[in-house]
This record gives structure tokens, C-alpha cells and sequence, in this order.
């Protein structure tokens, strides 16, 4: 099998695409939790600064879930069909909520209304919280394996999804992405408005820590296999120890007042975490609960390996151009909100 610095193709593009859903992860993951937390802003002008805070970067950020998406599709066909058949019902609940996301976003203002903006307050918020709960559902039942039979079909119910461990990821992840949201609000805003939203933060550490806490004991306790390629390579022990810290880190940068430095290890967190979950699946990227032997690889499920070669190259160099404008617009509009005629 030809290879890249020693490495595989099949390998590197299975890095590729986790580095593109890590950044989804990490941009798009605090304007969610600034979105769970929206109907708990109880004024008119807390909730527009809430929107504003998010309004220039929010559809940067789904950039990245786009080409992640186009990416998975390139490089590993045979897990796109598979994956995307099974969970047809949670991706297209997604896609609604995503769109009903953007919608509110834009129309909330339109009009002046008390209920019109109400209607679509509430829209952003449930919209917000469904596509994170629905993100930690579709990550839990990847972790956990799918009913994947002969010719890689998904032969389970979708109804099977909905599995106690998926949930439980599932309010994990939703409570990740209200901290790092809080965070974030907590950043971009001053006054009553700051004082509010560092109340919300201490809630959502709690709630963070101990629901990560019981999916943690729960996934050691019923699903030891995901330990093996740990206790295989001691040395990957660092991973699980730098996301302790890091998790540690963050109420404590938080009560010195060093917010951007507390989104910075809220950010690493989540890196942290999904290189985990990385090491824990690999090679396997999903597992069958009928048969190992249905199981989808990075090596049964992936493009020929000139395919992947090319699909390397643009990458390398379109990514850095995606990164570049990334940086640009957050640049641009660091600092607090401030309220204006071009504001939401």
C-alpha cells in the first residue's frame, strides 16, 4: 500500500477528516451553546447581543461541516452510504434543524413584532439544542457500533439509535457546547448582560462535569473494547490525561476572570476528546454488532488509494486558504458586541 511519511493514504485521510469535524466541533460547537442558552436571556436586548455575538462567524463556521461532509463522502464512500443510510432520520432531523437555525437567525428581525421575534427566539434555541443532541447521538452509536451486516448494509431499526449510551453521549455533548458557549458570550459581552451570562457559565460546568462523568464511567464499565488500543501503547495514556487537565483547566481560568484563555482549553477539550475517540476506533471506523467481520475499516471503506492521493494534495491546499479566512473574520470582529443600525 503506497504511503506518506510512512503513513498510509487510507490513515491520513482518516486524520484529515477528523481534523475538519474537530474544527466543526470546536466553531460551530459555542454558537450552539450560545443557542441552548438563548431563551434563558430574558430581554430584548440581551438576546440581540446574544445573536450578535454569534452573527458574523456562525455560517463561517458551518463551512466546515460542509467540506467534512464532502470529505467523508470522497474518502470513505463505503461509510457514507452505510452510516448515512442507517441514520437517515437523525441526519435529516439535523439538516432541518440547521436550516430552521439559519432561519431564525435572519428573520427574527425582520420584523417588530413581540411574537414574531418569541416564534423565532424559541425556533434558534430548540434548533440549537437538537442538532448538538443529535451530533453526541450519532458520535455515541458510532462508539458503541450499529447493526451493520453483509455488503456493509445497515440492517438495525433507527429506532435502535436512540440507545441509552448514544443519549447519554448525546447530553454530553450538549453540555460541552453550552460551556464553551457560555464562554464564549462571556467574551463578547459586559455589564448585566456579562454578570447573567457567568451565572449560566457556573451552571453548564456542572453540568458539563457530570454528565461527561457518568458517560465516562459508563463507557469503562460496558464497553472496555474501546480501552484496547490504549493498554496496547501506554504511551497513548497521555491523551486521556492531557483532556483531564484540560477540562480541570477550564473552571479555573474562569474564576480568574481569563475567559479567552478558558475558551482556548474549552477548544482543546474538545480536540482532546475526539483524538480520543479516534485512538479508541482505529482502524475500525464503525463497528458491526452482528458480526466483526461487517465491521467498516479505514482500509474496506475507503477510495482507491490514487484517489486518495490526489484528494491529499488539494487539500493541502485548499485547507490553509479555509484556515486563512477563518482567522480573517474572527480577527475582524474580536472584541465586545456593539449595537448598531447593521445589527440583528
Amino acid at each position: 500500500m503506497e504511503t506518506f511519511l510512512g503513513i498510509d493514504y487510507p490513515t491520513w485521510w482518516f486524520l484529515v477528516v477528523g481534523a475538519l469535524f474537530s474544527g466543526y466541533a470546536i466553531l460551530d460547537g459555542f454558537d450552539l451553546g450560545a443557542g441552548a442558552w438563548h431563551l434563558f436571556l430574558r430581554n430584548e436586548e440581551s438576546r440581540r447581543i446574544a445573536l450578535n455575538a454569534v452573527g458574523p462567524v456562525w455560517d463561517g463556521n458551518e463551512v466546515w461541516l460542509v467540506i467534512g461532509g464532502g470529505a467523508l463522502f470522497a474518502g470513505f464512500p463505503v461509510l457514507y452510504a452505510s452510516v448515512f443510510s442507517g441514520m437517515y432520520i437523525p441526519f435529516m432531523l439535523f439538516l432541518f434543524a440547521l436550516i430552521f437555525r439559519a432561519v431564525s437567525i435572519e428573520f427574527r428581525s425582520k420584523e417588530k413584532m413581540a411574537w414574531w421575534r418569541q416564534l423565532w427566539d424559541v425556533s434558534y434555541s430548540i434548533s440549537s439544542i437538537l442538532m448538538a443532541l443529535l451530533l453526541g447521538i450519532v458520535m455515541g452509536n458510532i462508539l458503541q457500533g450499529m447493526a451493520i451486516g453483509p455488503d456493509f448494509a445497515f440492517v438495525g431499526s433507527w429506532l435502535d439509535l436512540l440507545n441509552p449510551y448514544a443519549i447519554m453521549v448525546g447530553v454530553t455533548t450538549l453540555a460541552l457546547f453550552m460551556m464553551h458557549g457560555a464562554i464564549y458570550l462571556a467574551m463578547k459581552t459586559e455589564g448585566r448582560l456579562f454578570t447573567k451570562v457567568n451565572s449560566l457559565l457556573t451552571k453548564s460546568k456542572i453540568f458539563f462535569m457530570v454528565s461527561y462523568s457518568i458517560a465516562t464511567l459508563y463507557t469503562l464499565i460496558y464497553l472496555p473494547h474501546l480501552s484496547d488500543n490504549l493498554h496496547e501503547n501506554a504511551a497513548l495514556f497521555i491523551v486521556p490525561l492531557l483532556a483531564f487537565l484540560s477540562i480541570a483547566n477550564v473552571p479555573r481560568l474562569v474564576s480568574k476572570g481569563r475567559y479567552v484563555s478558558a475558551f482556548i482549553f474549552s477548544a482543546l477539550t474538545m480536540s482532546f476528546l475526539l483524538i480520543l475517540v479516534a485512538i479508541e476506533l482505529y482502524p475500525v471506523l464503525v463497528m458491526s454488532t452482528i458480526d466483526p467481520q461487517y465491521s467498516l475499516t479505514v482500509y474496506n471503506a475507503a477510495s482507491s488509494g490514487k484517489s486518495l492521493e490526489i484528494m491529499l494534495i488539494m487539500t493541502a491546499i485548499g485547507a490553509p486558504l479555509v484556515i486563512t479566512y477563518t482567522v480573517f473574520v474572527y480577527r475582524t470582529f474580536w472584541g465586545k458586541v456593539k449595537m448598531d443600525e447593521t445589527s440583528y
